[in-house]
């Protein structure tokens, strides 16, 4: 297995297949580098090379106990950048993974590393309702995937992807049930300690200044009908933080719509990267 150690001792287990243009995918919590493979494959045959990791804690990469919040993700990935020499690449991430690609162009973008930026379904600015954020997820709602996490992590992570992930819980969608195995099969890879610190790293990071300082041009891509990161109080006002950005809406998608209608968010992404 390809991995670089990062220098607290965490290995980070990567992909990275094919030559070109690179872009690097950034997945969700709690999964791993696996749930990109509609796109890696897509992308790998449009004569990119595609790279996706499994970050600290999660997929093939070590159970972390430390570390497991975004200034950290954003260090890990620079590091993975540095190691394959990555130039003009463009960065995709889902919905955690979106806010570990803001952090990490805000911080380490420069230089040429980083050419173009996706946000899919992405957590930025900030899901915690606060005084700032009045339109955010209360505290309770983290709290809650806290407690499910250390109460029977296996049996919350099959309601997740069974319910409202995928929109499965909607009328008249049908479950696809190795998508919802799948989902599961990662989420049991990583650790739960890890699993249980991203919770805070995912709601609680404020990314605003992060969206602000951005200079590349920056896809925001979301479902309308996302029930895990709500339209209204990430999309709708990341784009209003980004210098250069563009929000493409879906009408009816879900959270994990790079899942379940990949052939529409492939078609639009290699739009976006060629454009």
């Amino acid at each position: 297995m390809d991995s670089i150690t990062t220098q607290d001792g965490t290995r980070i287990f990567y992909k990275d297949w094919g030559t070109g243009q690179p872009i690097v995918f950034h997945h969700g919590w709690p999964l791993s580098a696996d749930d990109w493979d509609a796109q890696m494959i897509f992308f790998l045959n449009q004569g990119y090379r595609v790279i996706a990791h499994d970050r600290r804690g999660h997929g093939r990469s070590t159970q972390t106990t430390t570390g497991n919040e975004m200034d950290t993700y954003a260090a890990d990935v620079a590091a993975l950048a540095r190691h394959l020499d990555l130039k003009g690449a463009v960065h995709v991430g889902h919905s955690t993974g979106g806010g570990e690609v803001a952090r990490y162009v805000a911080q380490y973008g420069g230089e040429g590393r980083v050419s173009k930026a996706v946000l899919v379904g992405a957590v930025p600015p900030i899901m915690l309702k606060t005084e700032a954020n009045p339109g955010g997820l209360p505290l309770e709602v983290f709290d809650g995937f806290r407690k499910a996490v250390a109460d029977n992590r296996a049996q919350f992570f099959r309601e997740v992807p069974a319910g409202p992930f995928y929109g499965f819980n909607r009328p008249g969608v049908a479950t696809i049930p190795g998508v919802v195995d799948n989902w599961w099969r990662q989420g049991m890879m990583g650790g739960a300690k890890a699993h249980y610190d991203c919770v805070k790293a995912f709601s609680e990071t404020d990314f605003t200044e992060d969206l602000k300082r951005i200079e590349v041009p920056v896809l925001v891509m979301h479902g309308e009908d996302d029930q895990i990161v709500p339209i209204e109080d990430s999309a709708h006002l990341a784009i209003k933080l980004l210098k250069h950005g563009t929000l493409k809406t879906y009408p009816g998608l879900p959270h994990g719509m790079a899942t379940t209608h990949a052939d529409i968010i492939n078609a639009d992404l290699l739009a976006f990267i060629r454009g």
